[in-house]
């Protein structure tokens, strides 16, 4: 493609064109023209079969791929076509990004082979040179000898934690069992992509996940519906927006509170109310503040007395738990009755820069509307201090008592249950492999990575400073070292104080490029079969075998094997059966909700012909589908309609009686005043969280933004910065295809008044800068961002130049503080920098850089 037509697009062009391609991922006018469409076969490949290939990425849409097979080739892909499309029935309909799974797969900057850097040496050789040496290709049995004796006479000398093991065991279980059998690792923890929610919610009463909120054909029944901090027409672009797209048809009014206007609040044709990034706490606070203000239960009701008095504690003086000072009541905190400090709409104004006039509005619609759903994002709670939204926002449905009943919910709706939620009407079985547990208990949170290598100390869930001293990294299944917040601090300890880095990855991915030795493993469509877990709760997906294993790529359970081998692990005993075995016994054990809606049948009909064709262990059963039909197809869903036996109220039972049905709570009840979340934050020791939801400025949030808040004087770095996900990737995986970077350029996203005071237009190559790094992007300028705040996708692969440390990719966590404050909470949206033109060479389009490769030594 001539450069020109990706670099010199007209704005117009531009715009047009992400409209469009935004447009095809949520709007339903795509339900029902592209299955038709893509399910063509070309008369060329005759020999062609559709397959189900996994879409096994984290971004919670959870959708059907297939792939068209040709041999050892995938000529085109498809989305579901399975069932005709309808509300109570949809499509699983794949998105841009599960669409251009082939272009991954089949990619040009595939790891091919083991290699190792040329410069390292047993002990770490010149460590130095980490991220920017050359590469040397070795034999698989020269990488995992190599590995084994490092890990031996690493732990033997330093001791077993001395090996970091990085990221979560669910995404990647062979190696952490390995690892755990062999005599344990260091661990890392963190809210992820949670936020507060992680461990907040549990405290209070509301979980964060599918239980918070009611299922997505009882969404109909809201009259409002407030989207606060989720854009799921970009985050999770399956079904969701589809869902919201329905309860509008059915008359729902839609306000969404975001500091962007998003193509989620464009499509429902919501109001809009721009918010600062990481002050939706002082907004809570001042609803709730006006609800107490103008509530008369005779002529103007808008607080359930009866829901706080029955199914909370701590609301008012009257319902405090024994032993706390009824003078800390949430009721008096938000009047300001002690402390001479109301939380008013002009109060909050001045924070979330939202006009009291429309905080008193808002409120008003929530209390008086008879069914409401409240639903947020977890962005909101992605910003340090963030404990205090969680706890103030789900205080706002108990007051209102939008909880528990037909078209009333309040939680979050964003992921795999994104506008649908309750219990998995279809699970898949276990893989039939044990799990070992880690005999080492220490880990370290995600705010306190770059400390515990740079200090040697990190602080345990339990409180007090551990000493570390970690000489080992193995990263599995994940980006650690772009996750970081801090990255250019981690760089520079990789390169000073570990003596060897190991990444077992398919692309040369930032983990692999700052390591001494990477193993190439194959992806989901070059294994057996995979079974995707975290699904929707109708729907069991699964892909089968798409292609051989490329060039000399093993599998990740492969490697933990043959590397336990060499370490003396018993591996027969972690992984007595193949993984073809594991794989049909997720499926063998699957099962489905029965007709009855409560007991659950086998899912899948398993006959002597099936465990003989598949050469297989297991029993004969009689299921709802084949499973032949099943590896056809891909998919297995629940028929739903209104008035089944499968629908979801968040927190029935409890409503219906308390005292048979308590909560996990200490008190059983919904916890306005929790005892336990402030106890739980001393023995974290980081800051103390308030047993009942006062507010607490984000850590550098918007008032950071300001060197003088009281006269509002700006400071050094003015703008808040936040970092939605973004249609090109899901987290950083999927960066690398240029189809996606060509469709989604990577801008940073300004407001067009700032970008006209600071001299920006649209395409300028604009330098986005804090007190940690430097990164580069093109400018877009638009109305829908609220001025003040800035919008950094995130998921980009740094690309840092070592002369200047500037990173040409716009890796968000180059700018990013970390700040370990009340549970541990990562504050991936409470960020501050200046912005201003480049002076230099304009940056290159993404989709014309050429493929990040590892450069080998000449021989």
């Amino acid at each position: 493609m001539k450069e020109n037509d990706i670099t010199n697009v007209s704005r117009r062009t531009f715009i047009k064109g992400s409209a469009a391609l935004t447009a095809l991922t949520a709007l339903p006018v795509s339900r029902g023209l592209i299955a038709g469409e893509v399910s063509k076969v070309s008369d060329n490949h005759s020999q062609a079969v559709w397959k189900p290939a996994a879409c096994w990425h984290d971004c919670g849409g959870k959708c059907l791929n297939k792939a068209l097979v040709d041999g050892n080739t995938v000529i085109r892909q498809k989305t579901d076509d399975l069932n005709l499309d309808s509300p109570n029935t949809p499509q699983q309909r794949g998105c841009l990004r599960g669409r251009s799974q082939r272009h991954q797969v089949f990619a040009v900057d595939r790891l091919k082979y083991p290699m190792r850097r040329k410069n390292w040496a047993p002990g770490g050789g010149d460590k130095s040179l980490r991220g920017r040496d050359q590469w040397v290709r070795i034999s698989w049995d020269e990488a995992l000898g190599l590995i084994a004796h490092e890990t031996h006479r690493i732990t033997t000398k330093y001791g077993q934690e001395s090996l970091w093991v990085t990221g979560q065991k669910e995404f990647c279980q062979p190696y952490y069992n390995m690892f755990s059998a062999y005599g344990g690792y260091v661990s890392d923890w963190g809210t992820r992509s949670f936020g507060a929610w992680s461990e907040t919610s549990g405290l209070i009463g509301v979980p964060w996940g599918i239980w918070g909120i009611n299922d997505r054909l009882d969404l109909k029944n809201s009259e409002l519906i407030v989207i606060w901090g989720a854009n799921p027409a970009w985050t999770s672009p399956g079904s969701p927006t589809y869902h919201y797209i329905q309860a509008k048809k059915a008359g729902a009014k839609f306000i969404c509170i975001d500091p962007s206007y998003t193509d989620t609040a464009a499509i429902l044709d919501a109001e809009w109310i721009p918010i600062n990034p990481a002050t939706d706490h002082a907004l809570v606070l001042a609803l709730m503040y006006v609800l107490l203000q103008e509530d008369n239960p005779k002529t103007n009701p808008l607080i359930k007395w009866d829901f706080l008095d029955r199914y909370t504690i701590g609301f008012d003086a009257q319902h405090m738990p024994e032993g706390a000072d009824p003078k800390d009541n949430f009721k008096d905190y938000l009047l300001g009755t002690y402390t001479n400090d109301p939380k008013t709409p002009e109060w909050a104004s001045e924070i979330t820069g939202v006009s009291s006039d429309v905080i008193r509005s808002l409120a008003r619609k929530i209390g008086t509307i008879d069914k409401v759903a409240l639903l947020c994002g977890w962005a909101p709670a992605r910003v340090n201090n963030g404990e205090g939204w969680v706890h103030a926002f789900s205080t706002l449905g108990f007051m209102t008592g939008h909880v528990g009943s037909s078209g009333n919910m309040t939680g979050t709706s964003v992921h795999f249950f994104a506008a649908n939620g309750g219990d998995f009407l279809v699970n898949e079985g276990s893989t039939g492999l044990k799990n070992i547990d880690n005999p080492i208990t220490t880990t370290i949170n995600h705010n306190e990575l770059t400390r515990a290598l740079t200090e040697g100390k990190c602080r345990q869930p339990r409180g007090g400073d551990k000493d570390v001293n970690i000489q080992m990294i193995f990263h599995c299944a994940n980006n650690t070292m772009q996750g970081f917040n801090n990255v250019n601090q981690a760089i520079d300890a990789y390169r000073s104080n570990i003596e060897f880095v190991v990444t077992p990855a398919y692309n040369f991915t930032s983990n692999a490029k700052y390591s001494d030795l990477v193993l190439p493993v194959t992806t989901e469509w070059e294994r057996e079969g995979i079974v995707l877990h975290l699904h929707n709760r109708e729907v069991l997906l699964l892909g089968v075998n798409i292609t051989k294993p490329l060039y000399e790529a093993q599998s990740d359970q492969w490697i933990a094997k043959h590397l336990g081998e060499r370490l003396g692990v018993d591996v027969n005993a972690l992984f007595p059966i193949s993984e073809k075995q594991q794989f049909f016994n997720q499926i063998m054990g699957s099962t489905v909700i029965d007709t009855d809606g409560k007991s659950y049948v086998p899912l899948v009909t398993i006959t002597e012909e099936d465990l003989v064709k598949h050469q297989i262990q297991g029993k004969t059963q009689q299921g709802k589908i084949s499973l032949e039909q099943l590896l056809t197809e891909g998919k297995y869903q629940v028929y739903r309609h209104d008035g089944d036996n499968y629908g979801f109220i968040a927190y029935k039972d409890f409503i219906g009686d308390p005292h048979s049905n308590p909560l996990k709570t200490e008190s059983g009840k919904f916890e306005i005043y929790c005892q336990k979340l402030n106890e739980r934050s001393k023995e974290y020791g980081w800051s103390e969280i308030p047993a009942i939801p006062k507010y607490i400025a984000s850590e550098h949030g918007y008032q950071s933004t300001f060197s003088d808040w009281h006269n509002k004087v700006k400071g050094q770095y003015p703008f808040q910065i936040y970092t939605p996900h973004y249609l090109r990737s899901s987290h950083s995986t999927l960066d690398n295809v240029a189809q996606l970077r060509e469709a989604w350029p990577g801008h940073v996203y300004i407001n067009a008044s700032d970008a006209k005071r600071l001299g920006l237009k649209q395409g300028d190559t604009a330098l986005i800068y804090s007190k940690l790094g430097k990164v580069l992007r093109p400018v877009f300028c638009t109305e829908t961002l609220k001025p003040g705040v800035i919008a950094l996708p995130h998921g980009r692969w740094s690309d840092i130049d070592e002369k200047t440390g500037i990173d040409g990719a716009g890796t968000e966590n180059m700018l990013f503080e970390p700040a370990t404050t009340g549970l541990g909470t990562s504050g991936w949206n409470s960020g501050y920098c200046n912005i201003e033109k480049w002076q230099g060479k304009q940056l290159i389009s993404d989709a014309l850089q050429p493929p990040r490769l590892p450069v080998f030594a000449k021989e």
